[in-house]
This record gives C-alpha cells, structure tokens and sequence, in this order.
C-alpha cells in the first residue's frame, strides 16, 4: 500500500524538489557573488565558479525562461488586445457622451451606464453588443483583470436570464482555460519565484482528491478558499486535466453567477456589487459548496468500509 500512496504525492514532490533546487541554484550564485566582491574582486564571467555547473545552469536556465516567459506573455497580451480593438472597432456609431461609457465597469456607476447604453443597441445590433459583451469577459477572465463581476450582473439586466447564466458560465469557463494555457507556457517561473508555498500545499491537496477532482474544483469555485486566478495559474504547474479544469469551472461558477444575475434584474436599484449578495444567498451558496463535494465524501467512506 506505501506504493500508491507515493505515486499521489508525485506532483506535489515533484515541484517541491524544481522549486528548492532554482532556489539553491540561486543561493549558490549569490554566495559566490559576495565571496568575490568581500575579496575585493569584481566578479567577472573568467572567473572560477564553485558552483556546481548543474545548479548554475539550472539558475541560468530559470532566468533566461523568466525573461522569454514575460516577452511571450506580452506579445499574447497584445495580440489580445488588439482582437478587442477590431471588435470595438465593428461597434455601432456612439455618440461622444456614450462612448465615454464604453470601458470595463470599476464600479456599480459604470456598470450602470454601460447597461443604458448596451441596453440602447442592443435590439438593432444584438450580434455585435454579444460578441462584444463576450470578448470583453473572456479577455478580463485569461488576463485576471477585475471587474468581471460587473459584466454578470450586467448579463442579467440585458438578457434572459438562461442566456446570461449560459453566457457567463461559458464565458468565465473559455477564460479560465486560456488562462490556464497561458500559465502553461509562461507561468511555471512566476509560480516558482512567487507562490512557491501555497502552491505546494494546493498540490497536495489536489492529489488527496485526484479521484473526484471536477468535485473539488466546483467546490473551489463556489467558496472563496482560493482566489480565481491563483487557481488558475497553479493548476497547469500542479498537472491538473484542462478538461477537468473547464467542466468544474464551468459548473461552479453557475452558483454564484446565479446570484449576480438575479441581482442585475435590478440593476438601477444597486449602490455597490456587495448589494448582489444577500444573507439568503450567502447560505444557498454554502448549501451547494457541501452538496457539491458530498459525492467525494461518501465514495471515500464507502471505499475505506469496503476495503
């Protein structure tokens, strides 16, 4: 029985010994680095290195894949951004004063009046107020851009609500998933250097429910355990399926988004995004969050009496 059990903690081991070797590599440089300036020596590339040639090429290795992980990221970003260019470009003629509310809602007074003026065209234009309402969501969602809590309860005010749900789910799903491939190609360095700790940890979690992991993700989703994007740049790093990723994203932001929606039936009656959320629905959510990982809970309890 040890067999399987190290095989769980594969990945987590795995990134755990990655990670503490960029970071001896690291050390070793910068201890060689100040032995040569105390010795009063400029350190220069002829000089003998102690470190073991395999952690520095390991440092090297991390800081040439940090510096071309930033310059593919921007390039990505920028071809994004000029996909949003050309779609805006399509959009109907706005007057100087509407345009002025064409921007990504900061608060309840900007969702406000993005929704008069989508509201406005969005009869005589439906094909290019939707396509623009789901570029503008998919693109804040890959980049962890806030405000696409406004953009739901905006859904609600605009559309029926089985179209907004479907719409946001999909929405925060496609855009969870390229940030997902985005951490894939660029994010494993940041991950080393900046979230090495919780990282790790999450891993080991997500190995104790690798066997109901769409579960686990739905329940992660619904509660605010984890913040959104950080699940979405470990998961790649900590070898979590980009099918299992997308299904239990999909399905659990549709609680939540459920709320948001509701509350943007009454868009203009709302101060601030806190309004969305009542007591009531605070306990529903939490309802759900145990339902959602109950079926792991019973098959683990039903294998550990079996076996």
């Amino acid at each position: 029985m040890a067999q399987p059990a190290a095989t769980l903690r594969g990945p987590a081991r795995q990134l755990e010994t990655e990670v503490l070797a960029a970071k001896e590599a690291e050390a070793a440089m910068e201890r060689q680095h100040q032995k040569l300036l105390a010795g009063g020596r400029r350190p220069r590339r002829e000089d003998p290195e102690r470190v073991p040639e395999g952690l520095r090429g390991k440092a090297h290795a991390e800081g040439g894949s940090a510096r071309m992980s930033l310059l593919i990221l921007v390039s990505i970003f920028l071809s994004a951004a000029s996909v949003m260019f050309l779609v805006y470009k399509n959009f109907p003629q706005l007057s100087e004063e509407e345009r002025e509310c064409i921007k990504v809602p900061r608060d309840m007074d900007d969702a406000k009046a993005l929704g008069k003026v989508l509201s406005k065209y969005k009869d005589t234009f439906y094909v290019q107020v939707l396509v623009a309402y789901f570029t503008t969501y998919v693109f804040l969602q890959t980049f962890a851009i806030p405000g696409s809590i406004f953009l739901s309860i905006l859904s609600g005010f605009l559309y029926p609500f089985p179209l907004a749900l479907f719409l946001v789910c999909l929405c925060s799903g496609l855009g969870a998933s390229f940030c997902y491939m985005l951490s894939y190609l660029v994010g494993r360095p940041v991950v080393y250097r900046y979230l090495t700790e919780k990282a790790v940890n999450w891993a080991k979690q997500v190995e104790r429910h690798r066997e109901h992991l769409i579960n686990y993700i739905i329940f992660l989703r619904i509660t605010p355990f984890l913040p959104n994007w950080f699940i979405n740049i470990t998961s790649p790093v900590i070898n979590v399926p980009l099918k299992v990723f997308f299904i239990g994203t999909f399905l659990g932001v549709a609680p939540p988004s459920f709320v948001a929606i509701k509350a943007g039936t009454t868009l203009y009656q709302l101060t601030t995004a806190g309004e969305a959320v009542s007591w009531n629905s605070v306990f529903v959510l939490m309802i759900l969050a145990i339902l959602s990982i109950l079926p792991a809970v019973f098959q683990k309890k039903l294998k550990e009496k079996f076996e």
